[in-house]
């Protein structure tokens, strides 16, 4: 059902910590503009725990009015089912095509508990569904066994798997076949899922490197693993600043200089400074210094 480059698009804000609307629909038109095959909103980058109901909801409709016919997903995330299902039911009245579904992010919890989570939420939402598996940072893993337990419904139709192990792609297929759409969530592990079976890539720095996120994924799925690889080893110091706690920040400070957005962020979080900031620009400069050439069909 789902394919492709789908970006876990950050979320702008102006100088009075209010949503930004003309920015955010700026970026998402970047994304579609480069070919990506669709939007994610509200996730981890997008600092959705951070929004209320109503800020989700305005994202959700400036990137439905964004991506140009293209699956708008929104994630779901709360402390609480209840919240949950309440944004499930909410993104579904907007018109969300689908949602991405985060087990739980403060309560860690078990395999029966998981999946009626899981289920609670898909029902209220009556919407196609990502689950989003990441037992790294929200320490809950859905494993191979309860995604066969949730196959049964046809409304789950994709993982994005962020396990940090990358055996589980070849896992997840050899146990259920194409019966989800297979995506990599880990920016650095991408080409590796990709070579082995995934389908999709569930990308962070394609905000501000959308042309070679889709360069690399084109040119895998074209067999051209070569050339795809040699794009991702230039990538992939850029690649692992989606794996730290600074995220967020990190990826949109690559915003400010690949596509001249801003890093503002919502507090807690706050704009890298100091060293840490000039060690992230360091990698941002020698990226853009030698950003390679891309492949005309791209």
């Amino acid at each position: 059902m789902w394919c492709g480059v789908m970006p876990a698009a950050t979320t702008k804000f102006r100088e009075d910590g209010d949503l930004d609307p003309a920015e955010n629909e700026r970026c998402f038109g970047i994304q579609m503009d480069a070919g990506c095959d669709g939007l994610i909103v509200c996730g981890s980058l997008g600092e959705g725990p951070m929004l209320t109901l109503a800020e989700k909801l305005e994202l959700l409709r400036i990137a439905k009015s964004t991506a140009n016919g293209k699956p708008v997903l929104m994630t779901v995330a709360a402390a609480s089912t209840a919240e949950s299902c309440d944004i499930a039911k909410a993104a579904a009245k907007v018109g969300a095509d689908g949602l991405m579904i985060v087990p739980s992010l403060v309560y860690f919890t078990d395999r029966r508990e998981t999946l009626d989570t899981l289920r609670a939420v898909v029902e209220a939402g009556d919407l196609p569904a990502m689950i989003y598996s990441n037992r790294v940072a929200y320490k809950v893993d859905v494993t191979p066994d309860m995604m066969e337990d949730l196959a049964s419904d046809a409304r789950f139709v994709a993982i994005k798997e962020s396990c940090d192990d990358i055996r589980r792609t070849t896992e997840i297929i050899n146990r259920l076949g194409d019966r989800y759409d297979v995506f990599t969530g880990v920016d650095n592990l991408a080409f590796e899922a990709l070579a082995v079976g995934a389908i999709g890539w569930v990308a962070g720095l394609v905000v501000a490197f959308p042309r070679e996120t889709v360069a690399i994924y084109r040119l895998m799925k074209a067999g051209r693993a070569k050339e795809a690889l040699s794009i991702y080893r230039w990538f992939r110091p850029l690649l692992d600043l989606d794996v730290s706690r600074y995220l967020v920040q990190n990826i949109k400070l690559a915003e400010v200089h690949a596509i001249q957005s801003n890093d503002r962020v919502r507090l807690p979080r706050q704009p890298l400074q100091g060293a840490e900031r000039q060690r992230v620009e360091k990698v941002i400069a020698d990226a853009l210094a030698t950003r390679p050439q891309l492949p005309s069909f791209v």
